[in-house]
């Protein structure tokens, strides 16, 4: 599947609104029949469009009131040593999310907790003892005006 055509994005943007629609309900809002979309979705799955689905917490439910913002300084940016502490961030849950950033900094991290006190534990434990830290910037989440993970398809428009 190189191209995606107006089916594929309707598809696309159903799930990505919905994940848990039955293939008949997804079928019917994309105007397939269901044996056409039920093809349709597993080619996008085997191309590599659609990764995976999951479900959506709400953090605050969960007890995890606090969503940090972490820049990491690298101390030296060296293939083994950035292997190495990607390896360190991959096994920290608290981390959401890691991103490679230009500018200032060498890594953008999203960290959740409970509380101010257990990220500043986290952060004295587990963050500053990565290896090859340099520096850590720390910005907090005062209230979140948009979240989401769906992704912008008009430019794909077909």
């Amino acid at each position: 599947m190189e191209t995606l055509d107006s089916f594929d994005l309707a598809i696309l943007k159903e799930l990505q609104n919905q994940a848990r629609l039955t293939n008949a309900e997804l079928a019917s809002r994309v105007g397939l029949s269901a044996a056409p979309c039920w093809r349709r979705v597993r080619s996008l799955e085997e191309a590599g469009f659609i990764t995976g689905y999951r479900a959506e917490i709400n953090r605050q439910k969960i007890g995890l009131g606090v969503l940090a913002f972490v820049r990491l300084d690298a101390e030296r940016n060296t293939a083994d040593a950035t292997r190495q502490l990607e390896e360190a961030i991959r096994k920290l849950p608290e981390v959401i999310s890691c991103h490679y950033i230009s500018g200032a900094g060498t890594f953008e991290l999203q960290v959740v907790t409970q509380d101010l006190d257990s990220f500043s534990r986290f952060s004295r434990h587990s963050l500053m003892n990565l290896p090859n830290v340099k520096d850590l910037h720390t910005s907090f989440s005062l209230g979140e005006v948009k979240a989401g993970s769906a992704l912008p398809l008009g430019h794909l428009g077909v």
